[in-house]
C-alpha cells in the first residue's frame, strides 16, 4: 500500500494521556511493514479551541447568536476578554511547560471566576493542604469548566471532555436520534474537529481509514468524521473497532450504520485490520475476513473465518506512541477521588500484562466475550522489552497496565525483571484482591515502582461476593489491603450496590464493611456504582438463576447490550445512591467514620448487623507463612558492614558477628554466630535482585546444610532473620 492507514481516536477519551488502541494497532502494522499513521482528534481538537484564537472564535460566536444566556454564561460574557487574555498560559502550565504560573493562580485574583469556583469553600476539606501545584492544577481545572459550561449552553450541547455526546450514543438500541443528529447542521465543536481532519486527510492521503471507539462518548464524533470524509473523500474506506463495538454492537442490523462505515471489526483488532487491508487491495478474498460486518447488497453481514488465527500476544508488537501530540496533553485535577484523579493527572505509557482475565468467573462481567474470555500473558522479559522502547520513545517512565486483572505470579516477575534491568518506573494496575498478594509480594511490587492497585471488593458481604463468583471473602481483602498498604502502595476498590437479590440490610452491611476499611487504614480509596445487567454477562444470559426478571430483551437493531431488569427480592436500590456516595467522600477524607450510618441517608434505613470490630479482628489474625520449599527467596538490600566479636556465656566463649544493614531510610542490626554469618552473606549475595538467577527455600536449605549448619528451619525462623525481612529479604 503507497498511502497509510490513517488510525484515529475521535473526541473526547482522556486530556492527560492518549488512548492506547491506535497504538496497538500501529505496533502491530510496523510488524507487517504496513504503513500507518495515527491521530487523537480529541486533544487536537481541545488546543485548537482552548487557545488565543479559539476563544475569540467561541466568544464570537455566542455574540453573533443573540441567545439570552443563564446569569453564568453572562457572567463568563462579561470577562471574555479575562479569558482570551489567560488561556494559553493555563494551558501551558497544565502541559507543565510552565510550573512557575501555579503561585499566580493560586493568588485567586488572576483567572476569571464563574459557578464552577463556588466550589471552592470546600477546598480545604476536600484537598487538605495540597501543594501550590496540585491547588493551581484544580483552579485551573475549574476555570476550563467554567468554559466547558458556556459551551454546552450556548453552542453544543454535547460537549464534554472525556463524554462528548455520550447520551445519544449510550445502549441506543436504536440508530433513530444518532442518525438524526448527524442530518443537522455542523455543531461549533464539529466544526473545528473536521478542518482538523481535512486538514490531516489533505497531508496524509490514506487509502484506509479506521476508528476506534473505546465509548459511547465517542460514537457521534467517529460518525461525524466519517459522514465528512464520504463527503469528501468518497475513494477511502472507513474501518471502524473498538470497546464500544465490541460490548454494544454484537447484534448490529441496521444498514444505515454503513452510511458512515464500511466495515466494523469486533474484539482483538489485529488480524481483522490485517485481512481487510489485504482485502480493501485485492490480495485477500472477502471469505478471509475475521470478525467484521459489512453490507451485502443492503444487508448487513457479520463474516468470520475462523480458520484465520488470532495473533499471541508476543506476536503483536510493541505499542507506538508516535505521531501523538504527546508534550500537548494536558494534567487536570477535577476530583477529590485520589484514584481517579490518577486517570486524569499526568502522562501514563499504557500496555497489558496479559489478554484476558485469569479468573473469568464474575457473574456481572461479561466472561462470555473473547476480551476476557481468552486468557493469554505476556513474558516479563518482553513486557520490559517493551517499556523499554516505550521510555526511550516517549520520555516518560510511567505505566498504567491496563488488564482486566493482573495475574499476581506475572506481577512478581515483572517486578524481579524491573530490578534485575535497574529499571525507574512508577506503574499501577488493576488486581484482584486474592491471598496471594502476601506481604513480602507487596513489598517487592513496591520496591520495583509499584504505586496504586484498584480492585473489585464490590459488594461487601460474603453471601453475594460468592453469587458474584468473585473468590474472595471481606477478611481476605482486608488483610491484602493491608498488605499492600503498609508497603506504601495505595488502594482503591471499586464498589457495587444493587446486584440481584441484595437486601436493604445487605447494603447497610456492606456500607460498615468499608467503613471499617478506611477506618482501620488499609483503603485509601474507592467508588460505588450501581449494578447494570450487560447482555453478556452470566447475570445477563441467565437471569433466572439470580432470581431477577429483563424487562427489555436484545430486540434493537444497533446498540444492544445495557438491559433494563427488575429485582422483585432485592431492596429499592436507587434510595441508597445519594447515601452511599455521600458517606464515601467523607470516608475518603477521615471525617464521620464513627457515625452511625443512618447519618447518610435521608430515609430511614436498618442497623448494620456487623460486628465493629469485623475487620480489626481479621487484621489481628495470626498470618501463618508455611515452609513452601518451592518459594523464591529474595534479597532487595545491599551489602551490610561487618564486624566480629568475641561472646563469653557462662565460661564458654563463642565467635559473633554484628551485620548492620544500611537503607535508604534506616538501618537493621543483627547479629549471628560466626559460622552462620560466614555461610548467609555470601549467600545474600546470590539472592540479589540483580542477579538473572533466583534461588528457592529449598536450594538455600541445601547449601546451608552442606555448609555443616543445622535446623536450617529453626534458623529461618528465628528472631535475627525475621528482623531482616524487614531489611528486603522476602520469601515469594
Amino acid at each position: 500500500m503507497s498511502a497509510p492507514v490513517f488510525l484515529i481516536t475521535p473526541p473526547f477519551t482522556q486530556l492527560n494521556t492518549p488512548y492506547p488502541a491506535t497504538a496497538y494497532l500501529k505496533g502491530f502494522l510496523n510488524t507487517k511493514g504496513i504503513a500507518a499513521f495515527q491521530a487523537d482528534l480529541g486533544i487536537e481538537t481541545t488546543v485548537a479551541l482552548f487557545c488565543k484564537k479559539g476563544l475569540e472564535r467561541l466568544f464570537a460566536k455566542v455574540n453573533d447568536s443573540g441567545k439570552g444566556c443563564s446569569h453564568n454564561a453572562s457572567r463568563i460574557l462579561a470577562l471574555q476578554d479575562d479569558y482570551i487574555y489567560t488561556i494559553d498560559a493555563v494551558i501551558h502550565f497544565l502541559q507543565g511547560k510552565n510550573p512557575t504560573l501555579a503561585h499566580l493562580l493560586c493568588k485567586r485574583d488572576y483567572l476569571p471566576e464563574a459557578s464552577r469556583f463556588a466550589q471552592l469553600d470546600d477546598l480545604a476539606w476536600a484537598f487538605g493542604s495540597m501543594g501550590t501545584q496540585d491547588k493551581a492544577k484544580h483552579l485551573a481545572t475549574m476555570y476550563l469548566e467554567d468554559l466547558s459550561d458556556l459551551i454546552t449552553e450556548t453552542v453544543d450541547p454535547h460537549f464534554g471532555f472525556s463524554r462528548y455526546a455520550e447520551r445519544l450514543g449510550r445502549s441506543a438500541n436504536s440508530f433513530d436520534e444518532l442518525y438524526l443528529s448527524l442530518q443537522q447542521p455542523y455543531t461549533f465543536i464539529d466544526e473545528i474537529m473536521l478542518e482538523i481532519l481535512a486538514e490531516r486527510m489533505q497531508t496524509i492521503q490514506p487509502e484506509i481509514v479506521a476508528f476506534s471507539v473505546p465509548f459511547p462518548g465517542n460514537l457521534y464524533t467517529s460518525l461525524r468524521c466519517s459522514q465528512w470524509i464520504k463527503q469528501h473523500h468518497p475513494n477511502v474506506k472507513i474501518l471502524m473497532g473498538g470497546g464500544f463495538a465490541n460490548t454494544e454492537l454484537r447484534s448490529l442490523s441496521d444498514a444505515r450504520v454503513f452510511e458512515f462505515y464500511d466495515y466494523i471489526t469486533l474484539d482483538d483488532g489485529e488480524a481483522p485490520i490485517e485481512n481487510l487491508i489485504a482485502f480493501i487491495n485485492g490480495t485477500q478474498a472477502k471469505e478471509n475476513l475475521k470478525r467484521t460486518f459489512l453490507l451485502e447488497n443492503g444487508v448487513v453481514t457479520y463474516l468470520n473465518n475462523k480458520t484465520v488465527k488470532d495473533y499471541r500476544q508476543g506476536e503483536v508488537g510493541t505499542p507506538d506512541y508516535s505521531d501523538f501530540w504527546l508534550d500537548k496533553y494536558i494534567s487536570a485535577i477535577e476530583v477529590m477521588n485520589p484514584m481517579h484523579r490518577m486517570w486524569s493527572d499526568g502522562r501514563w505509557n499504557k500496555l497489558t500484562m496479559a489478554h484476558g482475565c485469569y479468573w473469568g468467573k464474575c457473574t456481572f462481567c461479561d466472561i462470555s466475550l473473547d476480551y476476557i474470555k481468552l486468557y493469554e500473558p505476556v513474558a516479563a522479559a518482553l513486557l520490559c522489552d517493551r517499556m523499554e522502547e516505550l521510555i526511550a520513545q516517549t520520555g516518560e517512565n510511567g505505566f498504567h497496565f491496563v488488564d482486566e486483572a493482573a495475574p499476581p505470579a506475572l506481577m512478581r516477575a515483572l517486578a524481579l525483571e524491573i530490578l534485575h534491568r535497574k529499571l525507574t518506573v512508577s506503574w499501577w494496575t488493576n488486581v484482584r484482591f486474592e491471598k496471594s498478594f502476601t506481604k513480602d509480594l507487596c513489598l517487592l511490587l513496591k520496591a520495583s515502582g509499584c504505586i496504586a492497585v484498584s480492585g473489585g471488593l464490590e459488594v461487601a458481604s460474603d453471601r453475594l461476593l460468592q453469587l458474584i463468583q468473585k473468590g474472595i471473602t471481606v477478611a481476605q481483602v482486608a488483610r491484602v489491603n493491608r498488605n499492600f498498604t503498609e508497603a506504601g502502595i495505595m488502594v482503591h476498590a471499586y464498589l457495587m450496590y444493587g446486584f440481584p437479590t441484595q437486601t436493604a440490610q445487605e447494603t447497610i452491611d456492606s456500607l460498615e464493611m468499608v467503613r471499617q476499611l478506611f477506618q482501620n487504614g488499609i483503603l485509601q480509596s474507592a467508588f460505588w456504582h450501581q449494578f447494570a445487567m450487560t447482555a453478556h454477562s452470566p447475570v445477563g444470559l441467565e437471569p433466572e438463576k439470580y432470581s431477577v426478571q429483563k424487562e427489555t430483551e436484545l430486540i434493537g437493531t444497533f446498540a444492544n447490550n445495557d438491559i433494563v431488569h427488575t429485582d422483585p427480592t432485592g431492596a429499592d436500590h436507587e434510595s441508597f445512591s445519594f447515601g452511599l456516595k455521600k458517606s464515601l467522600l467523607n470516608y475518603m477524607h477521615a471525617i464521620g467514620l464513627e457515625e452511625p450510618l443512618q447519618k447518610w441517608f435521608e430515609t430511614k434505613v436498618p442497623k448494620t448487623k456487623v460486628d465493629p470490630q469485623f475487620i480489626r479482628q481479621a487484621l489481628e489474625e495470626p498470618v501463618v507463612m508455611p515452609f513452601k520449599a518451592s518459594a523464591k527467596i529474595v534479597w532487595l538490600g545491599k551489602d551490610p558492614q561487618v564486624s566480629y566479636f568475641t561472646q563469653s556465656k557462662k565460661g564458654n566463649q563463642r565467635e559473633m558477628a554484628t551485620l548492620n544493614f544500611v537503607s535508604k531510610t534506616g538501618q537493621q542490626q543483627i547479629q549471628l554466630q560466626k559460622e552462620y554469618a560466614d555461610w548467609l552473606l555470601p549467600m545474600l549475595r546470590q539472592l540479589s535482585v540483580s542477579n538473572v538467577k533466583t534461588f528457592t527455600l529449598e536450594e538455600l536449605q541445601k547449601s546451608y546444610e552442606s555448609a555443616g549448619l543445622e535446623d536450617f528451619e529453626l534458623f529461618w525462623d528465628n528472631k535475627p532473620m525475621n528482623t531482616l525481612s524487614a531489611s528486603g529479604l522476602l520469601r515469594l
